[in-house]
């Protein structure tokens, strides 16, 4: 399944599984379960079951049929490495990843213990020099993290700081190649304190690491809020690298 998307850091979604299950604070207001359950009242068949982990084979292969370059978030209403997930399904994808050379695939995940977990198993075949390996971090709680994706053998490691909880003053980004932050979007959403962003963005400059500042707390995701032309202007997203003109 793939739709084109309102995501702003990416151009489309590819969601070999869907479903999952809530490990933190920042699942409270999950837009992916809002989103599933509507679309299994409007009986869409690959969410017969809800927001239950489901694995979709037919899906699999979608990538390798789009010709044009995409920027491709993994997984958009689940997480490729649930505990559920089997490995051979990972690897599944991760050789779709491989042979679909031409797109970018953007994969986030909290279960960074997975990630590290079935890295040598991943990087036996290697990391696909066109995917970008990210976790979400909402607040200083799970900052370890941030820790594990530094140590896999990813070529690309990004971070996303969504829905910011709380302040994230001791940022290590070394190995870190992109940031995205924001406020919590939709109904329910906590207020991100604007001052936190602050010291993010702050944060990645002194490092020389990449920002994008996606949002203030806002109903609707993109909002601008209380946030200034000049922190909402900062956007930098990784660039379609040489892989891009490859064909599968």
């Amino acid at each position: 399944m793939s739709t084109k998307t309102r995501i702003s850091w990416c151009d489309a979604t590819w969601n070999p599984t869907t479903g999952c299950t809530k490990v933190s604070p920042g699942c409270k207001n999950c837009y992916a379960e809002r989103v599933a359950k509507r679309l299994q009242a409007m009986g869409q068949p690959h969410y017969a079951n809800g927001f239950k982990l489901t694995l979709h084979g037919d899906a699999l292969l979608l990538p390798l049929r789009w010709k044009k370059p995409q920027r491709i978030f993994v997984d958009s209403m689940s997480d490729l490495f649930h505990e559920d997930v089997p490995l051979q399904f990972i690897q599944r994808a991760f050789d779709v990843m491989r042979s679909a050379a031409r797109h970018q695939f953007q994969i986030l995940t909290k279960r960074s213990d997975r990630v590290f977990l079935v890295d040598p198993e991943i990087d036996a075949f290697g990391w696909p020099a066109n995917v970008w390996m990210g976790v979400s971090v909402e607040n200083a709680d799970y900052a370890e993290r941030i820790d594990n994706l530094r140590e896999i053998h990813a070529a690309h490691r990004f971070l996303s700081l969504e829905p910011l909880l709380g302040p994230l003053p001791d940022l290590h980004l070394e190995g870190i190649d992109w940031v995205i932050v924001g406020g919590e979007s939709g109904p329910g959403r906590r207020e991100v304190d604007i001052a936190w962003i602050e010291g993010i963005v702050a944060q990645c400059h002194a490092q020389g690491i990449p920002v994008f500042v996606k949002q203030d707390s806002a109903l609707r995701p993109g909002h601008q809020g209380r946030l200034s032309d000049e922190l909402f202007g900062t956007k930098e997203l990784p660039a379609l690298g040489e892989e891009a003109s490859c064909t599968a």
